[in-house]
């Protein structure tokens, strides 16, 4: 068998490990990524405890990150545009970005999932490491970029402290801003389809934006029949694009042996 053929075969064997994601998926995973950050690093963490709504402009940024919709100003909980932008920006000295990944699983009734944690600590021991004796690294911030097809009647609900917003078609769908115990807060996508600029049978992003700013406990929990799927281009932590990346090595190294 010549070198491509050996490449090939090797090629389908690997992809077929990694089945092709489907509406009946006993699993969600979906690459997120963490800033970890300090109350020495950025003031708007573990200060002041309050409900905090309209933190955030209604339109996602053309960077995809949440526009501070206060300018200068300080809001309740947030000291200004530079502390806020802190949250989802890499910012040496200020935050540390970790890649993981959360994983939604069948919730028991076709096409739902979920995922619930009541002490949703994904840090501890990294970073800047634990706060104050607690056991727990309490002050991060998580962000999730996920695409969809739109097909009728599907919801995302949230339950979770502390600040969370949900980003249809980059547009504000859930505000439940500050520095709280658990809230809840659901998007029925019909219900807003007029606000959202979505129709059925189209792909749409979701954007999803956590803080965890306070010490006491932290929850989140996620239901929704959304079919999430990841973003083209951003790789699964671990899966199929080391696969590829291996494959490819292995590709160059045969067009070497060639040449040589």
């Amino acid at each position: 068998m010549c070198i491509h053929h050996r490449i090939a075969a090797v090629l389908l064997l690997a992809l077929a490990a990694f089945p092709a994601a489907s509406a009946q998926a006993a699993t969600l995973v979906l690459p997120v990524t963490i800033r970890d950050l300090t109350p020495a690093t950025n003031p708007d963490f573990e200060d002041v405890i309050a409900d905090d709504r309209g933190i955030v402009q209604n339109t996602l940024g053309a960077d995809g990150k949440p526009v501070y919709a206060h300018g200068a100003n300080p809001t309740v909980t947030v000291h200004s545009q530079t502390t806020y932008d802190q949250w989802y920006h890499d910012t040496p000295g200020v935050n540390i970005p970790i890649a993981q990944s959360l994983t939604l699983d069948d919730a028991g009734h076709p096409g739902t999932y979920s995922y619930s944690n009541f002490s949703f600590f994904p840090i501890d021991g990294q970073g800047f490491g634990n706060y104050d004796g607690t056991g727990h690294n309490f002050h991060f911030t998580l962000e999730m970029h996920t695409v969809f097809t739109y097909q009728g009647g599907e919801t995302f609900n949230f339950l979770g402290d502390d600040d969370v917003w949900v980003f249809v078609n980059k547009q504000l769908a859930l505000d439940l801003g500050g520095v709280h115990g658990a809230e809840a807060g659901s998007v029925n996508l019909d219900a807003m389809a007029g606000a959202l600029g979505i129709s059925t049978g189209n792909d749409y992003n979701l954007d999803f934006f956590f803080a965890e700013r306070h010490t006491v406990a932290s929850e989140i929990q996620v239901e929704t029949s959304l079919q999430l799927r990841q973003v083209p281009g951003v790789p699964e932590p671990g899966t199929k694009a080391s696969v590829l990346l291996g494959l490819a090595l292995l590709s160059g190294t045969a067009v070497l042996r060639r040449r040589g």
